[in-house]
């Protein structure tokens, strides 16, 4: 047998063998580091990891957040994208941010609900949001969530950013310079707690701020996706609980993204939610009811899922 007849049949010894190729790795967008998301994205891939039996792997990625993933997910930078509910509506409709540019993105399923941190140094003199024209707020990232809130909240009190010093910062690095004075308020769209705003807490007493009534209920009858959730003292140790504004947030994916890939995912995140609040506590305020109510269709292959 001559060397080109013995690499033959190695080569077909190889194939009979029928060794599986590399297991695919799916992307999933987080946001920046310091908020809920990207630790959020890190315990989901880490239970696909476990249950997707080798089909395929799972890994966070650091983006701009809210804003940004439903767009990575159409173009297919990502697979998976964790956005909000208003937000991936918009997307879907070809509204808001994402004005003339429609998406065809569908719900995988729910997640924490996202509340909109206001805050401040316990004695600033930032009261409501109205105390917040003039001064130098932290924002969050430019495609964060934070700026599709600020954008729905500031016609309410005829602000637009021109009426604030925006810093385009991560959560992590605006709370650090709400602590060092840099600036006035730090604002997180994030569930709760907030690792940027614990960090923050621990150099010095917080407050949150919040909105006059009749504002609020301006604010949440203009954005119906909008909801309030009470925030205990303890959470960051602030001297009072405040009433916050926040949305449920939520795993989008393609359209055209494989049905069966789909509900493997569901199946290994949400067939072990004990698991997932073990690791991670936003987890503890998943409900999984909220699949049938969603901003937008779910995706067949997690539809199949949630029906069972």
């Amino acid at each position: 047998m001559n060397i080109l007849t013995k690499t033959g049949a190695i080569a077909a010894m190889i194939a009979a063998l029928s060794i599986p190729a590399a297991a695919q790795e799916l992307r999933v967008g987080t946001a920046s580091l310091g908020g809920a998301f990207f630790p959020m994205g890190q315990s989901m891939s880490n239970l696909v990891n476990t249950y997707a039996e080798g089909a395929f792997t799972m890994v966070p990625v650091v983006t701009q957040g809210s804003i940004q993933n439903p767009r990575l997910v159409a173009d297919g930078e990502i697979d998976i994208g964790i956005t909000s509910a208003d937000i991936a509506a918009d997307a879907v409709a070809g509204r808001g941010a994402y004005e003339g540019n429609a998406m065809d993105l569908k719900a995988l399923g729910p997640l924490h609900p996202s509340v909109l941190h206001m805050v401040v140094m316990a004695g600033s003199d930032i009261q409501t949001f109205g105390d917040l024209r003039g001064k130098r707020v932290a924002v969050g990232p430019a495609g964060g969530g934070t700026l599709g809130f600020l954008n729905n909240i500031m016609p309410e009190y005829d602000m637009t950013l021109d009426d604030i010093t925006p810093s385009f910062l991560s959560y992590g690095d605006g709370f650090s310079q709400l602590a060092d004075g840099t600036v006035d308020a730090a604002l997180a769209l994030s569930g709760y707690p907030a690792a940027a705003v614990m960090q923050a807490a621990a150099s010095g007493d917080l407050r949150m701020v919040e909105f006059e009534d009749d504002k609020l209920a301006l604010i949440l009858k203009d954005n119906p996706a909008y909801s309030t959730f009470d925030i205990e003292a303890d959470v960051y140790g602030t001297e009072t609980g405040a009433t916050l504004i926040g949305v449920t947030n939520m795993l989008v994916v393609r359209g055209d993204m494989d049905a069966a890939v789909v509900n493997k995912i569901a199946t290994s995140v949400y067939d072990h939610l004990d698991e997932f609040i073990a690791e991670n506590a936003n987890a503890a305020q998943i409900d999984k009811s909220r699949s049938g109510s969603l901003a937008i269709d779910l995706h067949e292959g997690a539809a199949s899922y949630f029906a069972q």
